[in-house]
């Protein structure tokens, strides 16, 4: 069946996706992309810090690709490293900051580290941005901090499809703290946007060449000559008058 095909490659995605978040987890990667080619199958990964997914003399390369042969049998697999534009919108790229950042400074900075990233994401261009950290920060007891700036959509279509969703853990000695992270792009189209247009836009017809305003002016003056003139040339008739009753009663 087709349509077993289909959900076999999508968990194969799933699977290879799940295996480069546990292993390049502090490289900046994004996501992962797999497309079919005549050659064999293609790995696109979409990362912050290409270099180090490439290693030395491509020896990370090598390793992945005998991964992926062998692991997940993927016939001829080709990997592709692109960087990722706008690091600032990338919610996975930006929890795994947060993480890093948590490891190195500690807990009792996390409302800085907070604050920071809010304002880089809605520097470059960010509509809204929400953080999730939970655990045992600062004190010993677990709680949830909630660092939120923008406009951010949590229900319908929109937060499903036009909302960016990453989770990542950082690592403590009072133990591990989750993080998440939710992010909506520029690019998100809302239903009741509008735009309005600066200039007012002037729609004007065109008149064919033979027929310009004036021949029309004239030929509407000739008309109503005509018709005046039709008009005096024309016999009135006379009108007989009328009979009254006592008349016609008499004619009888």
């Amino acid at each position: 069946m087709i349509e077993r095909q289909f959900i076999a490659q999508k968990i194969k995605e799933f699977e290879v996706q799940e295996y480069f978040e546990k292993n390049l987890s502090r490289v900046g990667h994004s996501h992962t992309k797999i497309q079919r080619t005549p050659l064999g199958d293609k790995v696109i990964i979409f990362a912050a810090k290409p270099g180090l997914i490439i290693g030395r003399q491509g020896t990370n390369i090598k390793t992945l690709t005998k991964t992926l042969k062998n692991r997940f049998k993927l016939e001829n697999p080709q990997i592709e490293i692109s960087e990722v534009e706008n690091q600032a919108l990338d919610a996975q790229i930006v929890a795994e900051n947060i993480a890093n950042a948590l490891e190195r400074f500690g807990s009792q900075r996390f409302k800085g580290i907070g604050h920071k990233v809010m304002t880089d994401v809605t520097g470059a261009g960010g509509l809204g941005i929400e953080i999730l950290i939970s655990g045992k920060i600062p004190s010993s007891r677990a709680k949830t901090w909630r660092f939120y700036m923008g406009y951010l959509k949590k229900c319908g279509d929109i937060a499903v499809t036009g909302v960016n969703h990453a989770y990542a853990i950082a690592r403590l000695k009072s133990g591990i703290v989750g993080i998440q992270v939710k992010i909506m792009p520029p690019t998100t189209k809302l239903p009741y946007h509008i735009e309005m247009l600066k200039e007012p836009v002037v729609i004007v017809e065109e008149t064919k060449k033979d027929e310009t305003l004036e021949e029309l002016k004239e030929a509407v003056e000739e008309k109503t000559e005509k018709d005046s003139s039709d008009k005096e040339d024309k016999p009135k008739k006379e009108r007989k008058p009328r009979k009254s009753k006592k008349e016609e009663t008499k004619t009888e």
